[in-house]
């Protein structure tokens, strides 16, 4: 199916054939006709495109299916089987995430919560922060093991995941180096991007990291969402004050309690980029989500100037930490455990602005090669500005 004719009779029909092939409950009654189909599409994605799919109100019982289209450029970045994988353990072990009702060539039909996307200014309030804290708190508890794969250890030594920022700028740069030979790219905004430069920087980085990275002080390794911007993140409408006590095991198969004393309002989507990565990794991209607004009309410029305070990113990261088995009673440990997670943040935040920065120009390769004039989202002009702060950072960091 193409994206772009969702608004036609032809795309709801072939939707509708997809929906009983894939034996979707009770969508797949030869009872609905195209004509009863409503496809909504949801902006915001920059990965993919997503639609709710609703019938008409005449055929009860039937509820809201999401519909996610691929991007023709997302193979290039994203596993789709490993996403399907990562989404059958989250939803199936640990409640996490929606479940999936079927693949098809290019997308997946999954399902839909009652609930409303937030806002860039939905984040910046206290409460609904400290609700995403608590939540990411509650997605780093999940055993990196039990989504990749469990193996024994090597050489009695336990298994080192390998850092998903890593991984990601490696796998991505040849693309993107492909895709900024292209003629239609400039000398300047080949001179402004400058891979080449880039790999030395990055290589520099990642030596400073060798000595900077605190793995005991806010750096532990955990299976992380990697993508927590705002579209990514949904609030309930109906849901209920719960405390909640949750198990949650180790790797050593021993149980830990996880407590959720807040309200269970926040659901977090799109798994395409998680997992393993530093939790301040995580922690400083959904900071540097702050200042994104992709309904603007440059929505592929950040506004730095509206980077977390100091106490807004106390505010997050308290409610975080309170939801970890980490968290210390005694008021001092607990104002160094904070510290020592800032200052993990800062370590880590010139890595996320690095692998967006390359996803940006290999997510611009289709829009290139197509001549598009009239593109949803300027990739190259989001690459630069990713970039520029990556290089930003790495020098005020004095590398």
């Amino acid at each position: 199916m193409r994206s772009r004719q969702y608004k036609s009779e032809s795309f709801r029909f072939k939707l509708l054939d997809c929906l009983r092939a894939l034996q979707v409950p009770l969508w797949s009654t030869a009872g609905i006709k195209s004509g009863d189909i409503k496809v909504h599409k949801v902006s915001g994605s920059l990965t993919n495109a997503v639609f709710f799919v609703s019938c008409h109100p005449s055929l009860r019982g039937l509820r809201t299916l999401l519909l996610r289209i691929y991007g023709p450029s997302s193979g290039s970045l994203i596993s789709r089987p490993r996403e399907l994988h990562t989404l059958h353990v989250l939803s199936s072990q640990y409640h996490i995430g929606p479940r999936v009702y079927g693949t098809f060539e290019n997308g997946r039909v999954e399902e839909y919560f009652e609930s409303t996307t937030l806002t860039p200014s939905d984040i910046r309030d206290p409460t609904v922060s400290r609700w995403i804290g608590a939540r990411m708190a509650e997605l780093h508890s999940v055993d990196i093991d039990a989504v990749e794969g469990n193996s024994p250890p090597a050489n009695g030594k336990a298994k080192e995941w390998d850092i998903g920022a890593k991984n990601n700028v490696k796998a991505w740069l040849a693309p993107a180096e492909d895709v900024l030979k292209l003629p239609v790219i400039s000398d300047a905004i080949r001179a402004q991007l400058d891979l080449k430069a880039f790999k030395k920087e990055w290589s520099r980085y990642l030596q400073w990291l060798l000595t900077a990275d605190d793995v005991n002080n806010g750096s532990r390794r955990v299976f992380a969402h990697n993508d927590a911007q705002y579209g990514n993140l949904l609030r309930l409408r109906h849901s209920n004050v719960v405390d909640e006590h949750r198990q949650v095991g180790d790797r050593d198969g021993s149980l830990s309690v996880l407590i959720i004393d807040h309200p269970r309002k926040i659901i977090v989507v799109d798994f395409e980029y998680a997992g393993p990565n530093p939790a301040s990794y995580d922690i400083a991209n959904h900071f540097h989500e702050w200042t994104a607004d992709y309904h603007s009309s440059t929505p592929h410029l950040y506004d730095f100037s509206r980077y977390p305070t100091y106490e807004q990113r106390r505010n997050f990261c308290t409610a975080y930490l309170g939801h970890t088995a980490m968290f210390r009673e005694d008021p001092a440990d607990r104002e160094l455990q904070l510290d020592n997670l800032e200052e993990q943040v800062r370590v880590w935040s010139p890595a996320s602005h690095a692998v967006w920065a390359i996803w940006g120009i290999v997510q611009a390769r289709d829009d290139l090669r197509a001549n598009a004039t009239e593109s949803e989202f300027d990739y190259i002009g989001y690459s630069i500005c990713r970039m520029a702060a990556f290089r930003r950072e790495i020098l005020a960091l004095g590398i």
